[in-house]
């Protein structure tokens, strides 16, 4: 809705019009709105939230990356997410050069498969610190032999395992490396039509720094596209219950290992008695036979019992409990 004048600049503008203040033709020049042109064989199906999402996804993806991958490569990692995109797949596709290292994942339970797209010069780094070197790439790109793809696909196998943790808030998924090809026009996983959403991230492993991309079909994620949004994310959060966290808690602490002692008594003996005791020595305690003994819980004095017996095992009862205050 537009401003509205009052009275008073209303009778402004007339008098500077009259006046000669004001040209009539510059206030009809309209200025030109800038308009998006909307395609409507390739629609939008992946809205800003959408990215957004996938983005605080891939955001915890690369914390989990940098923190696991320095465990193989023996060198500092560090990963951030770049930039998220909606693009055709054979705009992805087009932009992939050879040779490539591309990640063909299994996203079950959701249908069909996300594609992991590697820098060669990442890929030869991983190599180079695997085999004990530096990490150093090559000069100059060539194909990857049998045992480079090897060692490289252990890499990707743990990248891949690394996505369950990111997606549980949307769903649980079991993500398994099917392949990892070399050729991009032998990874057409699906129609150069498509629409899919591109996550770009940057990785650093010391020195070298790269790009992995991460094409995720819309095919692949139609089924919890309503679950890609902030607002559900933080709701289905909130709705869980506390009282599940507190039964948890107390499961944990119920199976933890306790030690227990009762003492029966304490005497003071020289050293030259100590390494002179027998089997058949017999120690005088400063306690009574009906006195009531010392419970300890860790180093923390809990109980007092009376000393007894349980089957053939010997026992204690309990006969008072400490509290703190006191």
């Amino acid at each position: 809705m537009g401003e509205v004048l009052s009275q008073n600049e209303i009778d402004n503008l007339l008098n500077a019009l009259s006046k000669g203040e004001l040209d009539v033709d510059e206030m009809k020049e309209d200025k030109e709105k800038s308009v998006k042109n909307y395609d409507f064989a390739r629609p939008a199906k992946f809205s800003k939230e959408h990215l957004r999402t996938l983005e605080i996804i891939f955001e915890h993806y690369g914390r989990l990356l940098s923190t696991n991958l320095p465990v193989y490569l023996r060198k500092n990692v560090q990963v951030e997410v770049m930039s998220s995109e909606a693009v055709t797949y054979s705009e992805f596709a087009n932009a992939l050069s050879n040779p490539v290292l591309l990640g063909i994942v299994n996203f079950a339970p959701l249908k069909g498969n996300i594609i992991l797209e590697m820098a060669d010069n990442i890929g030869y780094a991983i190599i180079d610190r695997m085999l004990g070197g530096v990490g150093t790439p090559l000069e100059k790109t060539r194909e990857f032999s049998e045992i480079e793809l090897l060692i490289i696909e252990r890499i990707f196998n743990v990248c891949v395992n690394l996505l369950t943790e990111p997606w549980e808030n949307v769903c649980e998924i079991a993500p398994r490396l099917e392949r990892i090809e070399t050729n991009s026009q032998y990874a057409q996983i699906i129609s150069p039509a498509e629409m899919t959403a591109l996550v770009t991230l940057n990785i650093k492993i010391g020195d070298v720094e790269g790009l992995i991309n991460i094409c995720l079909p819309y095919i692949t994620l139609e089924d919890v596209m309503d679950k890609l949004n902030t607002k559900y994310w933080y709701a289905s959060q909130q709705e869980k219950d506390e009282q599940e966290y507190t039964d948890a808690i107390e499961a944990l602490i119920a199976r933890a290992p306790m030690p227990i002692k009762a003492v029966l008594g304490n005497s003071a003996i020289s050293v030259n008695d100590f390494l002179g005791l027998q089997i058949g020595d017999i120690i005088r305690l400063d306690t009574k036979v009906d006195e009531e003994l010392d419970v300890y819980v860790g180093n923390i004095k809990k109980f007092t019992a009376l000393p007894g017996a349980s089957g053939d095992n010997y026992a204690v009862r309990i006969t008072t409990v400490i509290r703190e205050e006191q």
